[in-house]
């Protein structure tokens, strides 16, 4: 399978993206289940597309149904005052790829001892994934701690700001600064040869301070 797989049956219905924000949707979602589905429409192939880098394709369908799966039984702990559920669906994700963290790390280290690897292969078929390709940073990211792997990777592959790591990790955001400087750090060498990964790092710029959400599952 190349994209997200379709709404588990029982969990979502048929969606239609009729203009109402992400909180509004989880909101009324409650009375009318079948608007969940809105949801998943929106955001269901960016969570795919990143947990594909992550973990593979054939991982990126099981986490992508799942995250869904698990924010709709836990939509009534939403808080609504977030009306962008990003973080919160990347939050879910993160916590999903984390179990899959020993894939994760071998891939990465087969990727960079030999270039290859079954899993990380599926990086490759798109164009603008080329970097993750590169033996170089397949090891440094698989030197990373789990924590700050999740952290250099929500802003550079999932293009989220400073406080929606805050928000999607359930951290502080002065924890977010501080794993991504030490990843920075410790991968900006590997970097030398592709300097678009380091480029989306320094280019993403901190959103406002702000307490982070406590409704994550």
């Amino acid at each position: 399978m190349t994209g997200p797989p379709p709404a588990r049956p029982g969990t979502v219905g048929p969606g239609r993206d009729d203009g109402r924000d992400d909180a509004d949707v989880i909101a009324q979602s409650l009375d009318e289940p079948e608007l969940f589905a809105g949801l998943y429409d929106r955001h269901a192939p960016d969570i795919h597309r990143y947990a594909a880098r992550r973990l593979g394709e054939g991982a990126a369908d099981d986490i992508t149904a799942e995250t869904f799966l698990i924010a709709f039984r836990t939509r009534a702990r939403y808080d609504t005052a977030h009306r962008l559920a990003r973080p919160w669906l990347y939050g879910i994700a993160a916590n999903l790829i984390g179990k899959h963290r020993r894939t994760e790390v071998r891939a990465l280290k087969a990727l960079a001892r030999t270039g290859h690897d079954p899993v990380a292969a599926s990086w490759s078929d798109r164009s603008d994934d080329r970097i993750a390709v590169q033996a170089p940073l397949a090891g440094a990211l698989a030197s990373l701690s789990p924590g700050d792997r999740h952290v250099l990777l929500l802003v550079a592959w999932a293009d989220l700001g400073y406080q929606e790591v805050a928000e999607a990790l359930r951290i502080p955001l002065g924890t977010v600064r501080s794993r991504l400087n030490r990843a920075r750090r410790k991968v900006r060498a590997a970097l030398s040869t592709d300097p678009a990964f380091t480029s989306a790092l320094d280019s993403a710029s901190p959103c406002p301070a702000g307490p982070p959400s406590q409704n994550r599952s």
